[in-house]
């Protein structure tokens, strides 16, 4: 995966990071694809010789040339060239779902219980004290320390680094209920729903309209090469003056520099820094791995940064530029805050009380959204393809609950990434109820509700080293692993 070029380039010249030869453009065709295998997950994995050819490589496999052919299942799967195709542990499923095993939206919304629509303010609040009640006593420990160890002593880094990946993963309970008002899923009261969600956004540096109005698009169109609005591939096949550098030529670049092993181990912490660390914060100033047609985006300025391919689906149209100047106003009142704080008393202490833990916060919000969406066998789809409920359904639940012997992280992240798809199908279900409706969709449409169960550390690694860019094969655009060797893809 990589960030829009222009997106990029913008982002790197801003932030003085020179580029070396290694991100120069390279041409880059796929290789011809001549072999076609159905994937059928949900009767069991069909046409095993081809699917376990170890992760869906090239098979030539005819042992069974002279035996009887296997009766063709009564769900018959997707045809697809699974050439370069990695295996999650989905195990292929998402690709072996056609246009004709997706419901519509309302036999969706049947079968979740109507409770689960209706937001409760007072259970909101009180999730809401959990958290704010838990940055809190994290700060004050903060502030205790400061006397004792100075944060511009060197020496104390390893201490305040730990401090800022608490009271960030604990203060990352705070971003879920402020994006929970975003979408309406917090009270009935919408004065108070926005008062909060403002103040919340306002402290994340985030303006709240703003990402409400962009947050609101990426769920219309999740999965989306051209209208996606974050974690939007590269199109392997796109011209090379359209890339600011081939991420498929870069990852082999990187193999044949340091060697495979190492290459990819390499190439894996380049992405997990271009993404946690930097992609947040670019996402929000320059619209970073947003999609192609609505141009490069500011959150924090209403136009468009540059001519988009599709004018008529601007990212914040008529109204929404009003609301993206309201939003400014907070936002612009803690960036004073945190800067005065700096000229008063330092950047270290600043950074290590405020904008360490921020920056975990950032991650963590990357990481949910990386993952819910993204792996080496989840695709992508073109607007002939695509539609809301197809999209949703290509959301991906995980195992947040296994993060720590206790379930604790996924407790204070209020289930954001254990109940994602429910959240998904409709953003109106507050946390509290979205296992119910998870259950639901589980026990309804088993064939599509996509779980895997791959711990969350190896997932992401997974993706670092083999989500760098797609092409297109058939209705779908795939993850392209065919120069990488499938076992360093393994986790």
């Amino acid at each position: 995966m990589a960030f829009h070029p222009k997106a990029l380039a913008v982002f790197i010249a801003a932030c003085g990071i020179s580029t070396s030869s290694a991100f120069a453009p390279a041409s880059n065709s796929a290789a011809a694809r001549n072999e076609l295998t159905r994937v059928n997950i949900a009767t069991g994995l069909p046409n095993m010789a081809d699917m376990l050819n170890l992760g869906g490589r090239n098979n030539n496999n005819n042992s069974n040339n002279n035996s009887e052919p296997e009766p063709e299942p009564e769900r018959r799967g997707a045809l697809i060239d699974l050439d370069g195709i990695a295996f999650s542990g989905l195990k292929g499923q998402a690709l072996s779902l056609t246009n004709e095993d997706f419901p519509d939206r309302v036999e969706v919304t049947r079968v979740i219980p109507a409770d689960c629509f209706e937001p409760e303010t007072a259970k909101s609040l009180g999730y809401l004290s959990v958290s704010v009640v838990g940055t809190a006593l994290c700060t004050a420990f903060g502030f205790a320390a400061l006397p004792i160890l100075n944060p511009a002593n060197p020496l104390t880094l390893p201490f305040w680094l730990a401090y800022s990946v608490v009271t960030g993963t604990v203060a990352m309970g705070l971003w879920v209920l402020a994006h929970e008002c975003g979408h309406g899923a917090f009270s009935k009261d919408k004065k108070l729903q926005d008062t909060v969600g403002y103040v919340l956004h306002s402290f994340f540096l985030v303006p709240y309209y703003s990402w409400q109005r962009s947050h609101a698009v990426h769920h219309r169109y999740t999965n989306h090469m051209e209208l996606g609005e974050t974690h939007v591939p590269e199109d392997s096949n796109l011209p090379a003056e359209d890339k600011l550098y081939d991420s498929l030529e870069l990852r082999k670049s990187f193999l044949n520099q340091f060697g495979e092993e190492k290459g990819i181990q390499l190439w894996a912490g380049f992405q997990s820094i271009l993404h946690l660390i930097i992609g947040w914060p670019a996402y929000l100033l320059i619209g970073a791995t947003g999609g192609p047609d609505r141009g490069m985006t500011n959150h924090y300025y209403p136009n468009p940064l540059t001519d988009p391919k599709n004018p008529k689906k601007e990212l914040f149209p008529g109204n929404w530029k009003e609301k993206v100047y309201q939003s400014d106003i907070g936002v612009a009142f803690v960036a004073a805050s945190a800067l005065s704080w700096a000229a008063c008393n330092g950047i270290p202490e600043m950074m290590a009380m405020y904008g360490g833990p921020l920056i975990v916060v950032n991650a963590w919000l990357v990481l949910y959204t990386w993952l819910q969406h993204t792996d080496v066998d989840v695709p992508h789809f073109t607007d002939d393809d695509h539609n809301f409920v197809r999209g949703a359904f290509h959301t991906i639940d995980r195992p947040y609950d296994k993060l720590d012997p206790w379930g604790a992280i996924d407790f204070l992240h209020h289930k954001i990434g254990s109940t994602h798809v429910a959240h998904h199908f409709d953003s109106t279900i507050p946390h509290y109820k979205a296992q119910a409706a998870t259950d639901a969709i589980k026990e309804n449409f088993p064939e599509i509700y996509l779980y895997d169960p791959t711990p969350i550390p190896e997932a992401l690694w997974r993706v670092c080293k083999g989500c760098a860019a797609v092409e297109k094969r058939g209705d779908y655009y795939i993850w392209n692993n065919a120069d990488v060797k499938e076992e360093l893809l393994e986790v």
